[in-house]
């Protein structure tokens, strides 16, 4: 077996790569690594999903961390940023979501928690994983009151929403909104938060029937989302992925609005406000050009991480700062929260929009998003090595990044999920990016074809 948390948990398809007897081995491994950190019997909070295969890994994980003595209390279907919240609110020892996010439905995952709330550290996982793969401590099975208990928590969604609500201090009344729930977790709480704020809401892919949860919906396709907002006039149409903890939106135009937008928007607000510490905002190397630009003209310094929100969060920690997050969606903000929140930041962005009583179009305006060309080299693990080798095809990237002269730039980087090498180019003549990404992944493609 490889390794098995990733960079947001373990995931794969459920019951194949994902099984049932996995989750067991997770839930005792999580639970002994608890009971070695505390000195009390550890209290773990358990979220899902809506996928078919949540309620089947939920019982698996129950199963695991009760015969290790840990109590466990179910949260229901909630999102991912609603396991970190209540799990620092209510006390517990971890929190864990089981949800593969944008993935299709046959996929799961597991995500752990600590009691602060935030993703658990490597550290940890490593332990949890030496115990699971290497067998590298003596899991204990505690007999009668050892045994841990199962109880459900009815009072999560509540909780959870009355925190979004309280981020604003704005009513969002009349303002006419369509919202995309992607038949994920967010189903279970959007309603009840939109209508607190008054919105004038019409939900749709708010029916999750097990099997349906990103499918054509939700923040991966926002082409039905744009086509509803200038079909019925509205004032813009909000979108969150499987789980809830991104988001995306379309203006009144029916025109995308992503991640780096969003980003931009709220760090300006923070800024001209004099709340914005250090005048920074973390953003991934993937973030467009744009940003940066964007960033360079109104005072804002842009902190760069790999690609992951867990990387975001870490310079965030490290630097104090508020505001960061992903081109796709994931937006963090740690005023009000411990990782990525789709709905926390959709409500940040309307009371903004309330607040200057302007359309969604001006609100995220101040960035101009430069065109962006990205193309997949498919390469195996020696294939990889020899492009990380290869110093000549390093000095051509930078050639061509280089003839840009600062109005585009080349960025090409190893994909350490899929066996892809993957080449983004960006700037503001897309003739001139399309051609300049075509002929990189064709030298790419040559130079390593014959990796042993």
């Amino acid at each position: 077996m490889g390794k098995l948390f990733g960079t947001d948990g373990a995931r794969g398809i459920a019951n194949t790569e994902l099984t049932a007897e996995l989750a067991l081995s997770i839930g005792r491994a999580a639970a002994l690594v608890l009971a070695e950190n505390a000195e009390h019997r550890p209290t773990v909070l358990i979220g899902k999903d809506t996928r078919t295969s949540s309620d089947m890994l939920e019982a698996a994980l129950c199963a695991g961390l009760c015969s290790v003595g840990a109590d466990v209390r179910l949260l229901g279907v909630i999102p991912t940023p609603a396991v970190a919240y209540l799990t620092r609110k209510y006390g517990a020892d971890a929190g864990i979501m089981i949800s593969a996010s944008h993935n299709p439905s046959e996929y799961n995952g597991i995500k752990l928690f600590n009691g602060q709330g935030y993703k658990l550290p490597d550290a940890m996982e490593d332990r949890i994983e030496a115990i699971i793969q290497d067998k590298a401590a003596q899991i204990p099975q505690p007999v009668g009151g050892g045994v841990g208990r199962v109880l459900r928590c009815d009072e999560a969604v509540n909780d959870y929403v009355r925190h979004l609500v309280g981020s604003t201090h704005a009513s969002l009344r009349g303002m006419k909104l369509v919202v995309d729930c992607a038949n994920g977790s967010a189903s279970a709480t959007a309603r009840q938060l939109f209508s607190a704020l008054e919105a004038d809401c019409t939900f749709i892919h708010c029916e999750p029937n097990g099997t349906n949860i990103n499918e054509n919906c939700g923040s991966t396709h926002l082409e039905q989302l744009s086509d509803y907002v200038k079909t019925h006039k509205c004032f813009a149409g909000i979108t969150f992925d499987g789980d809830a903890d991104r988001f995306l939106a379309v203006d009144e135009n029916g025109s995308q609005i992503d991640g780096d937008k969003i980003i931009a928007a709220l760090a300006d607000d923070l800024n001209r406000k004099g709340l914005l510490p250090e005048h920074t905002a973390v953003v991934t190397v993937m973030s467009n050009l744009g940003f940066f630009r964007c960033c360079e003209q109104n005072g804002i310094r842009a902190v760069q991480t790999r690609v992951g929100d867990r990387y975001v969060l870490e310079e965030m920690l490290r630097g104090g700062y508020a505001v960061g997050g992903e081109q796709s969606g994931h937006v963090i903000l740690t005023q009000w929260a411990t990782t990525g929140d789709g709905q926390l930041t959709a409500v940040q962005l309307l009371s903004l929009c309330r607040e200057r009583g302007q359309k969604m179009s001006r609100v995220v305006s101040l960035m101009e998003r430069y065109p962006q060309v990205l193309t997949n080299v498919r390469a195996d693990a020696a294939q990889k090595a020899a492009f990380q080798a290869d110093a000549a095809l390093h000095e051509r990237i930078e050639q061509v990044n280089l003839s840009f002269g600062g109005e585009g730039r080349v960025l090409v980087r190893v994909s350490g999920t899929e066996p892809l090498i993957r080449v983004m180019v960006e700037g503001k003549d897309f003739d001139q990016i399309n051609r300049a990404a075509v002929e990189l992944s064709e030298e790419i493609k040559k130079a390593v074809a014959h990796a042993v």
